[in-house]
């Protein structure tokens, strides 16, 4: 007898469907599972023989062939633990009826019970695009899975009870999906606020113009000087994410194993700290199944690189390409998978090792040459990359003992998404959907400047020496600081303020 039922595989962010084939055939009792599984997925044969047998039924005596085709797609992990008990009970005629018609996914338990598996929302995206009605997953997965519409959900808790459900002798009720899911209207929860930062009033401008146009920051200042704290407030002044947003990012922490576990979807913008230990592989994604990295998970949100002299030259200098194309491409002996990588990039440094450099109170232990070869760690063009470049002082102690708190990030949120929907209007049939995503071409058509403008931003290049592509930042920050302004033109003071952003000497 031969059965076939319809899984999935996760190639990076995609999926792709896989036909489980079992075959029965006289012999000798086996077990064999072919189409490049991986140890996971060969340890499936325990799993699903202890499973039929501890859910009631029968596992057949004969020689069993499992076949994941196409056999040229890697698979791993053990989701395809309920396709296989299922193709086994088919083709044992134990289960009547098509399978070829539905997608499933879980992985089993030595009982019979179906666990949680990771990827279910994309798999499930896929199952929809291919014009499946209908898809069977874990009963702890069925919330996530209810994201993808037009397509029905069945909640699955063992795989007796589904097996029950297909002979028709129980029925397993489809998943029914809250509506206000992804209400766009719930307020994201996060723990910092812009009103608990002491200080730093023009640092905290600054943060509000990089989360408008979408500009990459980093900020310079001695210990304790509040970087860490102001870098934890930016999502708090990002635009809520839109539904479409959150179903990306959803699906890139449902591919990485970390949904949260009280709700199957990522509402709040991603904040991610790497620490400055942390692999090429760790940062950019990797392995030998390609997974999103810190860049990725980073996607629609933040990534704060504190310390930043002290990453790994190759760390650094793999930043380049995904802060130009918002997108990082992992290219391995099997294949090339392209993570997104559309982040706000918040950077800080101290201006030495001991952090002192410039303070007015303490004094640096540093000499220059240790001091200049503690700023070369980065990279001219990494820096040239970089839109905003702004100095966090040592707070006064007036400031640090004053009771009364700062403006709230709901407020600066609201001018901060004023000035994106501004964009949005702007760049309606364009690629572009922020001003830091402008290339050159949307540059010259929306950044017009007047004689003033133009006079102002001539001597800056000459004095500052700034390449091409400084100058088109500034141009880029401009736009932004207008937005703000809520100004059609872009006049001579948004040009001196997005001036005022660039370093004076290499950092």
């Amino acid at each position: 007898m031969l059965a076939r039922v319809i899984s999935c595989a996760i190639i990076g962010l995609d999926g792709a469907l896989i036909q489980v084939e079992v075959d029965l055939a006289r012999g000798l009792p086996s077990f064999t599972i072919v189409g490049l599984p991986d140890k996971a997925v060969e340890e499936s044969r325990e799993r699903v023989r202890a499973a039929v047998r501890n859910s009631g039924l029968i596992f057949p005596g004969m020689r069993v062939t499992v076949n994941l085709a196409p056999a040229d797609i890697k698979k791993e992990g053990p989701s395809y633990d309920l396709p296989i008990a299922l193709g086994v009970l088919a083709a044992s005629d134990q289960i009547s009826g098509e399978l070829d018609r539905a997608l499933f996914l879980g992985e089993l338990s030595l009982d019979g019970s179906v666990r949680h598996t990771d990827g279910v929302l994309p798999m499930v995206s896929l199952a929809r695009e291919q014009g499946l009605r209908s898809a069977f997953v874990p009963y702890s997965d069925a919330a996530e899975a209810s994201l993808v519409e037009e397509i029905d959900i069945i909640p699955v808790k063992s795989l007796a009870e589904l097996v029950a459900h297909l002979n028709g002798l129980g029925d397993i009720a489809p998943y029914q999906a809250d509506p206000t899911l992804l209400d766009a209207a719930a307020e994201p929860h996060y723990d910092a606020d812009m009103s608990q930062v002491k200080g730093q009033e023009h640092v905290k401008r600054a943060m509000e113009v990089a989360a408008a146009g979408g500009h990459n920051m980093i900020m310079h200042g001695p210990p304790g000087s509040g970087k860490t704290l102001l870098a934890r407030t930016m999502p708090t002044i990002l635009p809520r994410m839109t539904n479409t947003e959150v179903i990306q990012v959803t699906k890139i922490y449902s591919v990485g194993g970390m949904l949260p576990a009280d709700r199957p979807y990522v509402r709040e913008r991603p904040f991610r700290a790497p620490h400055h230990t942390i692999s090429h592989a760790g940062l950019v994604g990797g392995g030998r199944f390609p997974r999103p990295g810190e860049i990725s998970l980073a996607n629609y949100g933040v990534l704060f690189l504190d310390e930043l002299p002290e990453f790994s030259q190759q760390a650094l200098e793999t930043l380049r390409q995904p802060l130009e194309d918002r997108v990082i491409t992992i290219s391995r002996a099997a294949g090339t998978v392209s993570f997104p990588a559309n982040f706000t990039l918040i950077a800080a440094m101290n201006p030495c090792p001991c952090g002192y450099a410039g303070d007015p109170v303490k004094a640096c232990t540093c000499s220059s040459t240790m001091i200049t070869r503690y700023q070369k760690r980065i990279s001219g063009p990494l820096l040239d990359r970089i839109d905003i470049h702004v100095e966090v002082p040592r707070v006064e102690y007036e400031k640090l003992a004053d009771s009364r708190l700062g403006e709230p990030s709901v407020a600066i949120r609201a001018r901060v998404e004023a000035a994106r929907q501004r964009q949005r209007e702007r760049f309606k049939g364009v690629s572009a959907l922020s001003n830091a995503e402008m290339n050159p071409s949307q540059v010259r058509e929306f950044c017009q400047l007047d004689a003033t403008g133009q006079s102002l931003l001539k001597a800056a290049v000459r004095q500052l020496h700034l390449s091409a592509r400084a100058y088109h930042r500034i141009l880029k920050l401009a736009r932004t600081i207008a937005d703000l302004a809520c100004a059609e033109q872009i006049q001579a003071a948004h040009v001196a303020e997005a001036v005022q952003y660039r370093p004076r000497e290499r950092v």
